[in-house]
């Protein structure tokens, strides 16, 4: 069921009203809340249902278990229990078939036959989120950051529909007390749940599925047929695309909480005015970064060690975090990309502070580049793992990098309203920072007709821009 589309408007509706009819009853309400999550996760494949619920068990099982003893054997095992379970549903419908294809072609390259059976699985939508979810609420509770939900309050945690699907990654600490306190309907944030909801909406509809069919599908497609012009502008474009898309989906997923009394957290931070690439995973995919650093980085000894430990920490971190994204070994490039790019800043960094750079230099930024300049270099080397990202293949990456210096020619499908579409993609996180208070603000002192009309008049210029049907989220394959 996806968010902009008439099936999600019904239900909303029917979940809206039922919410706060409930809400004064709160096991009623709990109930009532757990099943329209599952019912909205079984509209995509009633058959994986289970898959939720399993992970929803594990996790609370793990975290009573360790919650019922101090003893520090007992205690780690059914951690281990707990992250372990949900890592087996993760890579079991996930991985298997990636790793299982990859053995058998290495085996294959020295002449040995397969070694485990081919078997093609359905991806279930949104395993990544809500297996992640249970296991930083099986580890938050074990390094007692906090405490186990009653059983109806977990479950309502981890199937809670606006951020089921797609995130964004929420912590129990951050959505277990709003779920245990009365909420209040006059409390609603209307103005600015709808200015989410409608930018979301423009985001995915119009700005993410012009791109995706004017220029990143055909390019991607078929990079053969393509100048070097096309290939570069689709690249950018897909950075556009996928920013677009996601941030959408973030955008409309949290002002959707919003109107239910919710307040999820921050996922996107105008990315692509980072400085640096530390900066630009600050800013990107927020909830995703902050998980990979507290239960993967630390865990593998995080900065404590040497320097090369922590560039291996850094390294291993961001392959894993790539591969989290896909089963591809492009996905695994990709991290690995970033990683190298983010080790080597740290590498800057503790340079200038032994005074190798400079003092009173900044540390993860080149002091001899304008702001400006450093902005543009962020940006190109997050449009080169961009690359990595969406190509289907390694050979894919290559034959579009030898054509970008190769072949020059006519570029048809670089055309002024996808130039537009791009400038407007990335200028639009310049605008000032108050501006979406502002906006919020002006909607917030108008009158219920000027609301009206207004909302009225946006859903008609997206229903118009945008196409025909609404593809899915490029983050649903995740």
């Amino acid at each position: 069921m996806l968010f902009p589309t008439t099936s999600f408007a019904i239900f909303f509706a029917a979940v809206f009203t039922a919410h706060w009819m409930l809400s004064r009853f709160p096991t009623r309400w709990r109930v009532f809340m757990t099943g329209a999550s599952y019912f909205f996760y079984a509209w995509w494949d009633w058959r994986l249902v289970w898959l939720l619920a399993a992970s929803t068990i594990v996790s609370q099982v793990a975290a009573l278990g360790i919650h019922r003893t101090d003893h520090a054997g007992r205690r780690r095992l059914a951690m281990a229990g707990g992250v372990t379970g949900n890592l087996v549903l993760l890579c079991g419908f996930k991985y298997y078939g990636f790793f299982a294809l990859s053995l058998d072609n290495a085996l294959h390259g020295v002449g040995l036959g397969s070694a485990l059976p081919l078997v093609q699985m359905t991806l279930p939508v949104g395993i990544s989120f809500y297996t992640f979810m249970g296991i930083s609420y099986v580890v938050d509770v074990y390094r007692r950051d906090t405490e186990p939900a009653p059983w109806l309050d977990f479950i309502v945690y981890h199937s809670f529909f606006p951020h089921l699907v797609a995130g964004p990654i929420v912590r129990a600490r951050e959505l277990i007390p709003q779920i245990q306190r009365r909420r209040d309907p006059r409390s609603i944030d209307v103005a600015g749940a709808a200015y989410l909801i409608w930018g979301g909406l423009f985001k995915k509809v119009v700005l993410s599925s012009f791109l995706a069919s004017a220029i990143v599908d055909p390019v991607f497609g078929a990079p053969g047929e393509h100048s070097a012009l096309e290939i570069l502008v689709a690249v950018y474009a897909y950075a556009v695309q996928i920013y677009a898309d996601f941030s959408g989906y973030t955008d409309m997923a949290i002002g959707v909480a919003m109107l239910l009394g919710f307040r999820l957290p921050q996922n996107f931070d105008a990315p692509y005015t980072a400085r640096s690439l530390r900066e630009f995973w600050r800013r990107w995919h927020m909830t995703l970064s902050r998980w990979l650093r507290d239960y993967l980085y630390v865990p593998l000894g995080g900065s404590r060690g040497s320097r090369a430990r922590t560039y291996r920490n850094v390294l291993i971190t961001m392959a894993l975090g790539g591969l989290w994204h896909g089963a591809a070994w492009t996905f695994v490039a990709w991290g690995l990309l970033h990683g190298v790019g983010l080790a080597a800043g740290r590498w800057r960094e503790a340079r200038a502070a032994a005074g190798g750079l400079g003092a009173g230099r900044p540390a993860w930024r080149p002091a001899s580049l304008h702001p400006a300049l450093q902005r543009a270099a962020t940006f190109h080397f997050v449009c080169l793992g961009w690359l990595l990202f969406r190509a289907d293949s390694l050979h894919t990456v290559g034959t579009m990098l030898a054509r970008l210096v190769t072949a020059w020619g006519p570029a048809p499908a670089v055309t002024p309203l996808v130039l537009l579409a791009v400038g407007f993609g990335i200028g639009v996180q310049y605008t000032p920072e108050d501006l979406p208070e502002r906006v919020e603000s002006a909607f917030a002192r108008a009158g219920a007709l000027a609301q009206g009309v207004a909302l009225g008049v946006l859903l008609f210029v997206i229903s118009a821009l945008g196409p025909q049907g609404v593809a899915p989220f490029i983050y649903f394959r995740f």
